[in-house]
C-alpha cells in the first residue's frame, strides 16, 4: 500500500501523532487516511496504519505513537445538534474503513464519544494519561507536585546531578536499552527506528533530549520529548538501573516541563497502566485524562489464535 501523499503538516489533527511527517517516520509506506467533507470543508480526518502479517490485515498503532483516532472539527450550536453531527460523521467513517481482520487504535483524550463504534461491534478499554494543562505559572506547577517529587529533585541537585539538553541520540538509546535489559526484555523498536524518528523530529524542530549526568560524568537517565505548539509529550525515557535512587529522573522531568513552558501550552506524561509508573507521573500534579482504546476482530481464525495465546499466557502464570 502506498502512503497517503498528504502535505507535510495539516491543521486537521488532535496531536502531532496525526501529522503526515510523523506517520512517514513511524510507518513509512504503511499509512493512509480517511477524510469526510461537506463541500470543500473537512469535518473529519482519520489517519490509520496497515500491517500485513501471515495473510491477516490489521489496522494498528505504530510504535511510540500515543494516539491516533479521528479528528473532528469543533461544532457549535445546540449540544444535541453537535452530537447528531458527530454520530453521523463517525458512522460514515466506520463505513469507509478499508477491509481488515483486526482493528486497534487509541483515540486522543479529546474524543469523548465512541458510541457509534460500540453500535458497530467494537470494544473499548479506558486508559489514562496525566496532563499539566497550564504551563504559564511554573511556581503553581511546582506547588502542585507531591512533596516527594520535589524532594527527589532537590536531592539530585544537591548530589551534583546535571541535566543536559543534548542531541546525543546514541547515549539516550544506550540508557533506554538498559531499562529493558533490567526487565529481561528487548527494546520493542530498533535503534534505527528511533534514529529515523529523531531525524524527522529534528527537521520539524519538534524534539528535545534531556540526559542527566552524575558528578562523575556518568549518564544516569534520559528523556526523549516531542512537542508542537499545543503539547509536549514525554515520549521515551530510560536510565541506568544501578543509579535509580539518585532522583535524576524526576529532575530531568522537571527540566523538560520548564522547557515546555517556553514553547507550548500543556505537558502530557503519556500515561501508563503500570501502577508504579502511574504513581510517578501522577505525582507531578497533572489532571487525569481518560482516553479510549478501541478494537475489533473480524477474522474468526484470528480470534481463535488470540484466545489460544491468551489461554497459554494464563496457564504460564499459574
Amino acid at each position: 500500500m502506498e502512503k497517503h501523499p498528504g502535505a507535510d503538516s495539516v491543521p486537521f489533527a488532535n496531536s502531532l501523532f496525526q501529522q503526515p511527517w510523523w506517520l512517514d517516520a513511524v510507518a513509512p509506506g504503511r499509512w493512509n487516511e480517511i477524510t469526510i467533507k461537506r463541500g470543500d470543508e473537512v469535518l473529519l480526518r482519520f489517519p490509520y496504519v496497515v500491517e500485513e502479517n501471515k495473510g491477516f490485515t490489521s489496522l494498528v498503532m505504530p510504535a511510540v505513537t500515543q494516539t491516533l483516532g479521528p479528528w473532528i472539527k469543533p461544532a457549535f450550536g445546540k449540544r444535541s445538534s453537535q452530537m447528531s453531527l458527530q454520530k453521523e460523521l463517525m458512522k460514515e467513517l466506520i463505513r469507509k474503513l478499508p477491509a481488515y481482520d483486526s482493528f486497534y487504535q487509541r483515540f486522543h483524550h479529546s474524543i469523548t464519544n465512541w458510541l457509534p463504534f460500540y453500535w458497530n461491534g467494537f470494544t473499548q478499554t479506558t486508559r489514562y494519561t496525566y496532563v499539566i494543562e497550564d504551563l504559564t505559572d511554573l511556581a503553581a506547577v511546582w506547588d502542585g507536585m507531591k512533596s516527594n517529587i520535589r524532594n527527589k529533585i532537590r536531592k539530585a541537585k544537591k548530589a551534583g546531578v546535571k541535566v543536559v539538553d543534548t542531541d546525543d541520540i546514541e547515549t539516550f538509546l544506550d540508557l533506554t536499552e538498559m531499562t529493558f535489559v533490567r526487565q529481561g526484555m528487548s527494546m520493542p523498536f530498533s535503534r534505527y527506528f528511533v534514529r529515523r524518528l529523531n531525524s524527522a523530529c529534528v527537521n520539524k524542530k519538534a524534539r528535545k533530549i534531556f540526559i542527566t549526568f552524575g558528578p562523575d560524568g556518568r549518564p544516569q537517565t534520559g528523556l526523549f520529548c516531542v512537542y508542537d505548539a499545543h503539547t509536549m509529550y514525554n515520549l521515551l525515557q530510560g536510565g541506568d538501573p544501578a543509579l535509580r535512587g539518585s532522583g535524576a529522573n524526576a529532575f530531568a522531568m522537571w527540566e523538560s516541563i520548564k522547557f515546555a513552558s517556553k514553547v507550548t501550552k500543556t505537558y502530557d506524561f503519556e500515561g501508563s497502566m503500570i501502577e508504579p509508573i502511574e504513581e510517578f507521573f501522577r505525582s507531578f500534579g497533572g489532571a487525569q485524562k481518560p482516553y479510549f482504546e478501541i478494537s475489533k476482530t473480524n477474522s474468526r481464525s484470528l480470534k481463535l489464535r488470540r484466545q489460544a495465546t491468551e489461554l497459554m499466557r494464563l496457564l504460564l502464570k499459574r
